[in-house]
C-alpha cells in the first residue's frame, strides 16, 4: 500500500479547466495507486468494522475525522470503500449530519481524504442554519470538470465527489458508513458548475422499505424534495451571493436517472485512478 509520504513526494500536475479555474490535487503512478484501491475494496476491507477516527478538536483548523479500519489502518472515504454494497445498496460517508452548520467535507487534496471543516479565507466555514438532512458523499464516484454534461446544459463537474442527501430519521455522525437506496437526484448548477445531490435513504431507517422512487418520497415524506431544493438554492443568499440554479426543469429525476448518474462518476472516477484523465492534486492515497 503506498504510504502518505510517498503520496506527497509524488510530482504534482496542473491543467487549466474549461471554467477557468486550476485544480489543486496531487498524483501517483497509475499501477501502484489503483492496485491499492483493487486489492483494498475487493479483497481486504470489510465495511462492517470501519470506524471515524478524531485527530484535533473540532471546530479547529487542525480537526480532521480519519476513516480507520479494524485493525486500525487509516482507509480513504473516497478511494477505499466501496461503492456499492450489493442489490442495488449503496455506500454512504456522512460528512455532516442532520441538524448541523459547520460545513464539514473530505479533503480531497489531503493524504486518505479524511474529513476537515472547509475554510474560506483562513476561516472556518458555516452554513448559515442548520441542513435537515444527513449530508455526505458516495465513494468512487467523481464529477469530471473537464465533462461537458449535454444534459444539463453543458455543465462541468465541479472535481468532487457526488453529493447523497439522506432523508432518514437517524442523526448519524461524521464518519458514518451507511447503507442507503437511492430514490432521486437533483441537478444542482452552482456557480456554473455541475453538483449532484442523490436524494438516498438508509436501509435501518423505518420506512426504509415504504420508499423506492422519487413517486413514494412524496407520498411518505411529503414536501421533502422540495424543502431540499429549495435548502440548497437558497443556503448561499445571507452571504451576498447568488442563489443556485437547478436544472431538468427544477424538478427532482426518477430512481433510474439517479443511478445513471452514479454509473456515470463511478466509471469517472475509475478514469481518474487509473490516469485516463490528469488528476491534477487530487489526492489518490
Amino acid at each position: 500500500m503506498a504510504t502518505a509520504a510517498t503520496a506527497s513526494a509524488a510530482a504534482a500536475t496542473r491543467f487549466t479547466r474549461l471554467a477557468g479555474a486550476g485544480l489543486r490535487r496531487s498524483r501517483l503512478p497509475t499501477a501502484v495507486r489503483f492496485q491499492r484501491r483493487v486489492l483494498t475494496t475487493t479483497a481486504l476491507l470489510r465495511t462492517a468494522e470501519l470506524r471515524p477516527k478524531e485527530q484535533g478538536l473540532p471546530e479547529t483548523l487542525d480537526y480532521r475525522v480519519f476513516l480507520v479500519d479494524g485493525g486500525g489502518r487509516k482507509v480513504s472515504p473516497w478511494h477505499d470503500v466501496p461503492l456499492r454494497a450489493g442489490d442495488g445498496v449503496f455506500h454512504f460517508i456522512v460528512e455532516i449530519p442532520k441538524e448541523s452548520s459547520a460545513k464539514m467535507e473530505v479533503a480531497t487534496d489531503e493524504s486518505f481524504t479524511p474529513i476537515k471543516q472547509d475554510t474560506k479565507k483562513g476561516n472556518l466555514r458555516y452554513y448559515p442554519y442548520n441542513i435537515n438532512w444527513n449530508y455526505g458523499l458516495f465513494p468512487q464516484t467523481w464529477e469530471d470538470p473537464t465533462f461537458a454534461n449535454t444534459d444539463v446544459e453543458g455543465a462541468l463537474g465541479d472535481n468532487d465527489p457526488v453529493d447523497v442527501v439522506e432523508i432518514g430519521e437517524r442523526r448519524a455522525n461524521i464518519g458514518d458508513v451507511l447503507k442507503v437506496k437511492p430514490l432521486a437526484a437533483l441537478a444542482m448548477i452552482d456557480e456554473g458548475e455541475l453538483d449532484w445531490k442523490i436524494v438516498a435513504i438508509s436501509l435501518d431507517d423505518p420506512k426504509a422499505s415504504l420508499v423506492n422512487d422519487v413517486d413514494d418520497v412524496e407520498k411518505h415524506f411529503p414536501g421533502t424534495l422540495t424543502a431540499i431544493r429549495d435548502w440548497f438554492r437558497d443556503y448561499k443568499i445571507p452571504d451576498g451571493k447568488p442563489a443556485n440554479r437547478f436544472a431538468l426543469g427544477n424538478k427532482p429525476t426518477s430512481k433510474e436517472y439517479a443511478l445513471k448518474v452514479i454509473q456515470e462518476t463511478n466509471e469517472s472516477w475509475e478514469k481518474l485512478v487509473k490516469r485516463n484523465v490528469p488528476a491534477g492534486e487530487l489526492s489518490l492515497a
